[in-house]
């Protein structure tokens, strides 16, 4: 029996060896086909020691605590563990086989089975949560399962994988105690077998019987193992055991070094790794990509992601879009671009080598082309196959969506990998990248694949054509005549100083006050900004806008893919930034401060962007505003606020929370309030639910599956809240026009409304004044 177990342990050994490295040499290969990315590699102390944090801490994976406690039990055990698989190929050979110089060290036993024991209770909690949110339990047809679309086999292969081999650990362990017990070895005692040793007795079995129970215990171990390692190299996108290897690279080349999640400021359009200078656009080469529109296209760093994607579906469960039934799932896309890729892969290491072998004499010839014929029809196919096109799916199959992401297209010819719906369902709100436990980048990576189909095929939403129209003629998405853009301040009781009439520089005052595009032009979000201006004039800040000479930042045009536009936008504005000595701006939209705080710095411009809770927070901490309680008997006051406590809630703008983790200051100033009651919604903070207009959204049709807009302002009304507190005007247009609908409806109460924090804070201001006329901003010009 020994001589079998191990001729079985060696040959299985052997096999799993040689193809496990055969496949991570091709993982490596495939990666390689990417665009370079020289940023990936900078300050390697740092990202070292972000990927320790990230690894040990598990601080990505603490979103959900119980996973992340199970999970870190398994996932240590799998290094731990290791010395047992040593163990074991020893003890086919010996049963008596105990590592050199640890093998009876107490530590080292006590940490073998304290870690066995854990992540044996660690996987069986993991196999009941994947029950638990089985699809065939979830709603709208599974698809309010996390784990929709994932591959169920390769799951339950490493879960059963996982269990097999704890649950080897420890028989091994207590058949080890008995035959040292039988023998009356010195270490075979409850101290070196602190919880093993309570399993039984050995009584029944031989001290021939022990040591045949070991060989076999110890080859079913290591052939449970070595069959792990057959399947998954013959599985290289089978990314629920990759991820063990791959994810430790994903997080070390992570776009931040420091660890800071990949959201906030969009990677420029690069081509060979090379920002783009669309000044100088002449210069490249006529077939140079602008964006994504091959899978080649992407850089190395975006085959890693998608190769690491482990298919938990945290991404899926938080996407607004998923969860409206759109046929956008973060995961199944990164799914769908990982299959795609390793289809396509042979190929292009061949047109990725310096010389390619003719088949025809096998001389290495310089320049020459492979042959498409020479692959199998796989590779054909997905090399034929476009990235971006109709997939054959129909939208009224909702909620089974997932032809939008067959890799194989049906077996149908000229289908596309990712459907156009799918693209353009994005709001770029990046709570799949905030949930992401391995830091998969999905918005720079769809935003690319934008960009190509904006730049290279015009292909995009019809409705895009309009407001890069509006862009480029008038510096705004509404068209508006920029002359309008002090329009707001007309008929306020102060001055407002504009740059270049009242005052010569921007060193001349304390804050340039960013009005943004909505802020000038949109009747809802006018009110806000006439909030802010009076509450800075209280406070006695000194500020100045730039009216008609402040344009649009550019932030719809880069999320709709439209680079070129982006930077003719947003180069004047730096420009004139700089002239003018801009060192502190202060922003009422969370997509301006997003974009002048991450993405001008690209461009030259280093500025101190705070938004405008963050100002009004502090300034009422300093006391340079307060707010006064409504009167005892206050029952209708005009803002709604009533000594009985008014329940508000606050919704969470994107591009301020998770795109720039300011979460604290607008609820520190609205607690600062007199006579409110907080409630907080359910999805909140990290994972706050986007209002919808995020991506370009708010100038897009929202046709397919249920209104984003609509669902968060009805999660917004179940708090039973009077007032919806926002910081963004984007997020007040998308909350009002859902609490429009809502009301229409008899859901919600006619007295509930949608306002600004700075609003609600100006309210309370102004009952510690004498009494003002409230003069509403003049609508705007049709």
């Amino acid at each position: 029996m020994q001589v079998v177990a191990a001729v079985l342990v060696i040959v299985a050994t052997v096999i799993g060896v040689a193809l496990f490295a055969r496949t991570v040499a091709t993982i490596a290969g495939r990666v390689r086909v990417g665009q370079p990315d020289p940023s990936r590699a900078n300050a390697p102390a740092t990202r070292t020691v972000t990927l320790f944090r990230e690894f040990l801490g598990h601080t990505r994976m603490a979103r959900l605590p119980v996973v992340a406690a199970a999970h870190w039990f398994v996932m240590v055990s799998f290094g731990v563990l290791f010395f047992s698989l040593v163990t074991a190929y020893g003890q086919v050979f010996d049963p008596h086989f105990a590592l050199p110089l640890i093998g009876h060290f107490v530590v080292y036993e006590w940490a073998v089975e304290a870690i066995a024991w854990l992540s044996l209770v660690g996987i069986l909690v993991l196999i009941a949560i994947r029950q638990r949110n089985h699809p065939r339990f979830a709603k709208a047809g599974g698809r309010r399962s996390r784990f929709f679309g994932s591959t169920w086999w390769q799951a339950y292969y490493v879960e059963a994988t996982i269990l097999g081999v704890v649950l080897c650990v420890l028989t091994l362990r207590f058949l080890e105690y008995w035959l040292g017990q039988t023998e009356g070895v010195d270490t075979a005692t409850r101290l070196h077998f602190p919880t093993t040793s309570f399993l039984g007795t050995g009584d029944a079995l031989t001290q021939d019987g022990l040591e045949n129970a070991i060989i076999v215990v110890a080859t079913v171990k290591i052939l449970i193992s070595m069959a792990w390692f057959i399947t998954v190299a013959l599985q290289p996108t089978m990314g629920v055991a990759w991820h063990r290897f791959l994810a430790f690279f994903n997080i070390w080349f992570k776009r931040h070094a420091g660890g800071r999640t990949s959201l906030g400021a969009l990677q420029p359009i690069a081509v060979n790794g090379q920002p783009v200078d669309f000044e100088n656009i002449d210069e490249l080469d006529e077939d140079a990509p602008l964006g994504v529109g091959k899978v080649e296209d992407f850089t190395w760093k975006g085959l890693l992601d998608f190769t690491t994607c482990t298919e938990c579906g945290r991404c899926q469960s938080q996407c607004p879009a998923w969860n409206t039934d759109k046929p956008l799932s973060p995961k199944l896309l990164m799914m769908a671009l990982r299959d795609h890729a390793h289809a396509k892969a042979p190929y292009l290491q061949a047109l990725a080598k310096p010389t390619f072998l003719a088949a025809k004499n096998g001389q290495p010839l310089e320049g020459v082309t492979p042959e498409l014929s020479e692959f199998d029809a796989k590779v054909r196919a997905a090399h034929e196959r476009p990235l971006i096109g109709a997939t054959g799916y129909d939208s009224g199959d909702a909620p089974d969506m997932l032809g939008a992401y067959n890799p194989d297209g049906h077996g149908s010819a000229g289908l596309g990998v990712i459907d156009p719906d799918v693209l353009w369902s994005c709001t770029t709100c990046g709570a799949c990248v905030e949930q992401c436990p391995v830091d998969i980048e999905h918005v720079d990576h769809i935003v690319d694949m934008r960009r190509y189909q904006v730049l290279i095929e015009s292909a995009f939403p019809s409705e895009l054509g309009g407001l890069f129209k509006n862009l480029e003629n008038n510096q705004n998405p509404w068209g508006m005549n920029p002359r309008a853009r002090l329009d707001w301040a007309k008929d306020l009781p102060f001055e407002v100083k504009q740059v270049g009439q009242d005052v010569e520089s921007l060193a001349d005052v304390e804050y340039l006050f960013w009005v943004g595009c909505a802020g000038a032009f949109e009747d809802r979000a006018k009110k806000t900004t006439r909030a802010v201006a009076e509450l800075l004039h209280t406070a006695g800040v000194d500020f100045a806008v730039l009216g008609d000479g402040e344009s649009c930042t550019g932030d719809p045009a880069r999320r709709a893919g439209n680079e070129f536009l982006f930077q003719m936008l947003a180069q004047p504005n730096v420009e004139v930034l700089n002239e003018l000595g801009a060192q502190k701006i202060v922003v009422t939209c969370a997509h301006c401060f997003n974009t002048l705080s991450n993405e001008y710095p690209q461009l030259g411009g280093n500025y101190e962007i705070v938004h405008h809770t963050q100002l009004l927070n502090r300034l009422v901490r300093d006391k340079r505003l307060v707010p006064i309680a409504p009167s005892a008997d206050a029952t209708a006051a005009k803002d709604g606020v009533t000594a009985a406590g008014t329940p508000i809630t606050y919704h969470d703008p994107c591009y301020l929370g998770r795109h720039n983790n300011v979460y604290e200051a607008p609820r520190e100033l609205l607690g600062a309030l007199p006579g409110v009651e907080y409630r907080e919604m359910e999805r909140s903070k990290e994972r706050s639910f986007c209002c919808g207009a995020g991506g370009a959204r708010m100038w897009m049709e929202e046709t397919l599956g249920t209104r984003i807009n609509t669902n968060r302002t009805a999660e917004a009304v179940a708090t039973g809240a009077e007032k919806i507190a926002i910081g963004c005007p984007f997020c007040r247009v998308m909350m009002t026009d859902g609490l429009a609908a809502q009301q229409a409806d008899g859901s919600a109460r006619e007295e509930v409304e949608v306002v600004d924090v700075a609003q609600m804070l100006l309210a309370a201001i102004r009952r510690g004044q004498d009494p003002q006329p409230l003069v509403e901003p003049a609508p705007a010009p049709a």
